[in-house]
């Protein structure tokens, strides 16, 4: 490994064995070193794609085609999660009528409305402004007549965004069960069933504040598979998870909950589907991950690179999905199987981390960490993790990069990559590296983003 002293210092050259990288670190934490760095034209591949993926969801572009026809009376649009701001104004812009109501999103990630209200709250614990969030959505739709529309804006990121504990719950306790269901790896449709029995706005409440009035429930999904009632855990859209389920999925998943949340799950069954108050009710997915992953792998295309899409709806640990995702990138590495070389394979979904460190970061970039650490030593490939809605965990970026080298970087700069694993410390690393990729917010949600170019 070559490393150039900087011009300031004695005119030297120094070559040391890959397997020593003392003397490398020294350097390294003194500053005399050449960073070596993700190479920047695989870096600049792998955004394009992103940014295709995430215009693919974009506002404006995805409302166009699924707008109801204006009705007798008033039309009303509420909303929830982080690309509600972004489809309010874009459904003003389109919408040609008089229109009234309010969206809540994340605190950063508003737009300007003209008519309808913005309000912003905490994302992922919730906090007293989404308390009052909610309050103001369930008062927009009350007392509507059979003649008055109601359209529902709900994006990812609604269910952190709307908290409303029922009766004999406070907001301490809709945080303290939030935190438990951060914390326990179970994925977003665990979660969601459990969410649904602790809140006076989730799991169709929200629909049946509405009733009479006709409701068109328009969702940029962020959950695999894409099943409406589980996208910020289905303000507008019931599902079939009784309270039987959700019991079961706390014991199954070790969720540690306090006994008078359980008792409160156990006494207030959430709606069903085939009450007749949803019987005029309409829902449409309008944006996707798998609409995301299919643009970015025309776009691949069209730059000369074929495309391969594992799949738009992967669960499971972010290490361990790493693992499986850094399995299939050594195989093309080495046989040029299952899939020929040079190829950009694509997978989104939402994983999942299970905390048990004090490290910083989120979902994307714990799988990127695993999957350099899989991949320690290969040469030949670019990877990148990102979420669409800009943010990945508890940090300001999206997700980050990484190749065959981060990890020996990592170990280079005095670091232990397995150890910042275990401490659920990704942003850490790939901070230390300057591989963090933080494009701010974007304005829409459809879950993880994840390629790996294999030139």
């Amino acid at each position: 490994m070559w490393v150039r002293v900087p011009p300031t210092a004695p005119s030297l050259d120094i070559i040391f064995d890959h397997a020593d990288r003392q003397p490398f670190a020294c350097l390294m934490r003194c500053g005399l070193y050449a960073r070596p760095m993700i190479n920047r034209s695989d870096q600049a591949f792998l955004t394009d794609l992103f940014d295709t993926a995430v215009s693919a969801a974009d506002a404006k572009s995805v409302l166009k085609g699924h707008l109801p026809e204006i009705p007798k009376g008033r039309t009303v649009v509420v909303g929830a999660g982080k690309g509600a701001a972004q489809l309010a104004a874009a459904f003003e812009k389109l919408w040609g009528d008089p229109v009234e109501g309010v969206v809540v999103t994340r605190y950063g990630y508003g737009a300007a409305c003209q008519h309808i209200r913005v309000l912003e709250a905490a994302h992922p614990v919730p906090d007293a402004a989404g308390l009052t969030a909610s309050d103001a959505l369930i008062k927009a739709v009350s007392g509507l007549g059979e003649d008055d529309l109601v359209i529902a804006l709900v994006t990812g990121g609604g269910s952190a965004l709307l908290p409303a504990p029922p009766d004999g719950l406070t907001l301490a306790d809709e945080q303290r069960l939030n935190d438990a269901l951060l914390a326990s790896g179970a994925p977003i449709s665990v979660m969601n069933a459990i969410r649904k029995h602790v809140s006076r706005i989730k799991g169709g409440r929200l629909a049946q504040a509405a009733f009479p009035a006709k409701l068109v429930t328009l969702i940029v999904s962020d959950v695999p598979g894409d099943a409406p009632s589980q996208v910020a855990s289905g303000p507008t859209v019931p599902d079939e998870a009784d309270q039987a389920q959700a019991l079961a999925a706390i014991t199954a998943w070790n969720i540690d909950l306090p006994a008078h949340i359980i008792d409160h799950i156990r006494a207030h069954p959430a709606p069903s589907p085939d009450d007749p108050v949803f019987a005029r009710n309409q829902v449409q997915v309008i944006a996707s991950a798998r609409l995301s992953i299919e643009a970015a792998a025309a776009r691949a295309k069209a730059l000369g690179v074929p495309a391969v899409i594992l799949s738009d709806a992967i669960e499971g640990e972010a290490r361990e999905v790493a693992r499986m995702h850094g399995a299939i990138t050594r195989e093309v590495l080495t046989q040029n199987r299952p899939f020929r070389a040079p190829c950009v394979i694509l997978s989104g979904g939402e994983t999942t981390v299970t905390l048990k460190g004090s490290g910083r970061g989120g979902r994307n970039t714990e799988f990127l960490l695993s999957l350099a650490i899989t991949c320690d030593g290969f040469e030949g490939f670019t990877a990148m993790a990102a979420d669409t809605d800009g943010i990945d965990g508890s940090e300001d970026n999206a997700g980050a990069f990484a190749d065959g080298r981060s990890a020996s970087r990592l170990r280079a700069l005095g670091y232990d990559p397995m150890a910042l694993l275990s401490q659920n410390d990704a942003w850490g690393a790939f901070d230390a590296l300057g591989d963090l990729f933080a494009p701010g917010p974007t304005g829409t949600n459809v879950n993880d983003f994840r390629a790996i170019l294999i030139r």
